[in-house]
């Protein structure tokens, strides 16, 4: 799929108390598409504050609840835990209550699990707060390439692009902020990391019209037309099931695409290296000397660097017949990075804030080849769910080992060699997973074969 196929649009029709169905009028179709938009953007800058305000103060954290080194790691990788955990059951909640209701409750525990974490008074209660919010970020990550891939048929790069560009900014904004907004409200770590809590109760608002109509959670954004061009053409199941994505059956066998493993793979492998930056980069400033206001913006300028890259790279990766070119230019910037933190720290920090900031655009770049390599909205589902759960649970170890070896070695040379080792194998599945071929092909053709 080189480039983002054209699809013929159809009117959707929405069902009167009566059962009967009526096409939609062109005013209603464009202002629920525009709350559709303004949904997603909120949504998307939700999906990354919870962890980058925590890494902007780590160690104010770690001092107010007695944390470890080691105990550090573990927080850091309690996101990717929860990705993989939680992730997984997007589908079939999507399929159950509809993938804007579901967006809508995760943005609803995003919003409680930031207001209570920073004054849980213990270690076991921030982690549970934390995995609250982080099980509302889960669902949402899964379901972010379904909603677009449903609505946005003929522009999943563009609008892959814009909620990649909101994630950037959020992102970015909480490492930015998150210090000097906490001593304007005081110096507590606590005022600083509850405050995030506004933002997310603010994206829950526009998926509200959109359950309460229920033609969204049918699906009412545009489709491609069925043939016949009667009532039923209009009807649609949720975002896992076959009959949104067109035809295709809800018994695709993910696990033998080769592709789908290798996004997967490629998936963790970016996670981790994006999650260890999160969650200790600031720290790799600070140790070699630079102050906490600085390394926080530090690690801003990472994140800020998604911005508009997330923004160019998906809309270049869908004209590109093989992503392959993307992901070695990433890594090479990647690997210059952590040489940079290595050999010069604090004399290169904005160069190697830089430097990783382009190739942790690796993410905008896994979930628009999630778009592209499946033909319909079913098999987006699944390779959505499988390459998202399947990669965060790769992911886990990365950021704990670091933490680990961190602790025990009293520097940064050895995590940042795992960091740049993992670099190498990334480059090489990210190769593999921007071929141009589909999953639901692919597995057709294994499941013939034997």
């Amino acid at each position: 799929m080189a480039s983002e196929e054209t699809r013929t649009m159809t009117s959707t029709p929405i069902r009167s108390s009566a059962g009967s169905t009526e096409p939609r009028s062109p005013a209603t179709r464009a202002w629920t598409t525009r709350l559709v938009v303004v949904g997603i953007v909120l949504t998307a800058l939700n999906l990354r504050p919870a962890i980058t305000s925590l890494g902007a103060l780590l160690e104010e954290v770690r001092d107010g609840l007695g944390m470890s080194g080691s105990l550090a790691g573990l927080l850091t990788s309690v996101p990717p835990l929860c990705f993989a955990v939680f992730g997984v059951m997007a589908p079939r909640l999507a399929r159950r209550f509809g993938p804007g209701a579901v967006v809508c409750a995760g943005m609803a525990a995003i919003a409680a699990g930031l207001a209570v974490r920073p004054y849980a008074g213990n270690t076991a209660g921030f982690l549970a707060a934390s995995a609250l919010a982080l099980m509302g970020i889960a669902v949402s990550n899964v379901l972010m390439p379904v909603i677009v891939k449903r609505w946005f048929p003929d522009r999943v790069g563009s609008m892959t692009g814009l909620y990649s560009m909101a994630l950037a900014l959020g992102t970015s904004a909480a490492a930015a902020v998150t210090v000097p907004m906490t001593d304007v409200l005081g110096g507590s770590w606590q005022s600083g990391l509850a405050v995030w809590a506004g933002l997310a109760a603010a994206a829950v608002l526009p998926w509200l019209p959109l359950v309460r109509a229920r033609d969204a959670e049918a699906g009412a954004g545009p489709v491609r037309r069925t043939g016949s061009g009667d009532g039923a053409a209009g009807a649609r199941s949720d975002s896992g099931s076959a009959a949104a994505a067109g035809s295709e059956p809800d018994g695709l066998r993910i696990t033998r695409s080769r592709t789908a493993w290798a996004l997967a793979v490629f998936f963790g492998l970016q996670a981790t290296a994006a999650y260890i930056t999160m969650g200790w980069m600031a720290q790799i400033f600070r140790d070699a000397g630079v102050s906490a206001g600085t390394a926080g913006l530090l690690l801003a300028v990472t994140m800020v660097m998604g911005v508009p890259l997330a923004f160019v790279i998906p809309r270049l990766a869908t004209r590109l017949p093989h992503q392959g070119p993307i992901v070695l230019a990433l890594g090479v910037c990647g690997l210059a990075g952590y040489a940079g933190l290595y050999f010069a720290p604090a004399g290169g920090a904005w160069a190697w804030a830089l430097l990783l900031g382009v190739s942790n655009c690796a993410f905008p770049l896994a979930l628009t080849m999630v778009g592209m390599r499946a033909r319909t909205g079913a098999g987006v589902a699944k390779l959505s769910a499988f390459a998202q759960s399947t990669g965060y649970l790769l992911s886990i170890p990365g950021p704990l080992l670091v933490g680990v070896l961190y602790q025990h070695s009293g520097g940064w040379g050895l995590p940042l060699a795992l960091m740049a080792a993992l670099m190498v194998p990334q480059m090489a599945v990210g190769v593999l997973a921007g071929r141009d071929r589909t999953v639901e092909d692919e597995a057709a053709a294994r499941g013939a074969q034997g």
